[in-house]
């Protein structure tokens, strides 16, 4: 491929070579794609229809479930398409819709779990302030700051990426289009290094939001302890441990993509951890927030 501007088609990374274990991959991925629609649907249409789940919470979870579904119907899709049919091609343009979406719906989803995070703790460490500083205005406003700055790093990252020339081949060490291994084809060392800024700076962000999640959990934790009977203790656990275990399955499986030692990656290993993080954190999230609410359930 000799320049970004060839439109060439890209070569995903098959799951299987024997056709058998392609077949298994197709009914294992439209199972799970299917689970994931149907508990992210339900979630919708619960906090949608009963006004007992119209709170802050029922708002952010709403937010939540539209970003699951957004991300497992950017990915799976057209892994399913490959292992029904037997191919491993996509489009320069569904590629580059595949990385706008999969970064829009990953920041905007990592950005929501911080702001429930922030809901978390207002409503346990400042119960009196809650509707002062949760109020209907200010949840809408905090969604809105969540979507428009994952809509912005996913504009800027995809803009950047398929601007560079492109010199290495057209095959990627994945089974989606992902930007590391995009720039992996780039013969631009200005432009690789201007997508290693950007996404330096997504990386400083991220963290920003995961430092302020831990340090909302310490002060949670240590109001909780301070509730005198074991009934209210228990009662203001159950409603942080949902979100606790989303971010922690969200944050463990994308940490471990990008940063497990070289030493230990092959295209196996790699292709196991990319749908750990890609797909199965979406179809868990609304099983994790269901387990513990009662009325959502």
């Amino acid at each position: 491929m000799p320049n970004s501007s060839s439109l060439t088609p890209f070569l995903l990374l098959a799951f299987a070579d024997r056709r058998e274990l392609q077949l298994l991959h197709f009914w294992l991925f439209l199972a799970i794609s299917l689970a994931a629609l149907l508990a992210n649907g339900l979630i919708l249409s619960a906090v949608a229809c009963d006004h007992h789940l119209h709170t802050p919470m029922g708002f952010f979870l709403l937010n939540l479930s539209l970003t699951d579904l957004g991300s497992i119907c950017t990915t799976v899709p057209k892994a399913i398409h490959n292992s029904l049919w037997d191919t491993t091609t996509i489009s320069y343009h569904g590629c580059a819709a595949q990385v706008f979406f999969f970064v829009f719906f990953l920041g905007t989803e990592f950005f929501l779990l911080t702001i429930m995070c922030y809901d978390r703790y207002v409503a346990i460490c400042k119960p009196l302030h809650y509707g002062t500083l949760l109020g209907s205005r200010a949840c809408a406003h905090m969604a809105a700051a969540a979507w428009a700055t994952g809509f912005l790093s996913a504009l800027l990252h995809t803009a950047n990426t398929f601007s560079l020339p492109l010199c290495q081949g057209n095959a990627l060490g994945q089974f989606f289009c992902e930007i590391p291994h995009i720039l992996k084809l780039s013969c631009s060392h200005s432009g690789y290094l201007r997508e290693i800024g950007l996404i330096g700076v997504s990386v400083c962000l991220g963290f920003g939001c995961f430092i302020f999640i831990v340090f909302s959990y310490v002060q949670i934790f240590r109001a909780v302890l301070r509730i005198p009977s074991q009934q209210g203790r228990h009662k203001a656990f159950s409603t942080c441990l949902p979100h606790l275990a989303v971010v922690s399955l969200f944050a463990s499986t994308g940490i471990f993509a990008h940063l497990k030692p070289p030493s230990i990656s092959s295209p196996s290993l790699d292709l196991i951890v990319s749908v750990l993080y890609s797909v199965v954190p979406p179809a868990l999230n609304p099983f994790i927030y269901s387990l513990r609410n009662q009325e959502l359930q």
